[in-house]
């Protein structure tokens, strides 16, 4: 069974950064694609970026030139890298992964608030 799970979320102030990491266990098998999306309060999840195996990465409009997404691909973890954060982009932040199956975390919390 694969898990995904997700750190690094909290509070940051306008203008701040944060960094996310999901890291995958229970799988030997690495994965095509790996990414984020969020689902802000009220509103249905949205993509964010994703990466896939041989790194291209792709981004929402929303947050490109502010996010990077990085992977490795020996430890199955993905990170995105937030930067100059508003409060828009207050949301839960879902992992996801997979190849014919798809994968989701459990989410973890971002707000940016001051």
């Amino acid at each position: 069974q694969v898990q995904l799970v997700e750190s690094g979320g909290g509070l940051v102030q306008p203008g701040g950064s944060l960094r996310l990491s999901c890291a995958a266990s229970g799988s030997t098998t690495s994965f095509d694609y790996m990414g984020w999306s969020r689902q802000a309060p009220g509103k249905q999840r949205a993509f964010v970026a994703r990466i896939n195996s041989s790194g291209n990465s792709y981004y929402s409009g929303s947050v490109k030139g502010r996010f990077t997404i990085s992977r490795d691909n020996a430890k199955d973890t993905v990170y995105l890298q937030m930067n100059n954060l508003s409060p828009e982009d207050t949301a839960v932040y879902y992992c996801n992964a997979g190849n014919s199956i798809n994968y989701w975390g459990q989410g973890t919390q971002v707000t940016v608030s001051s």
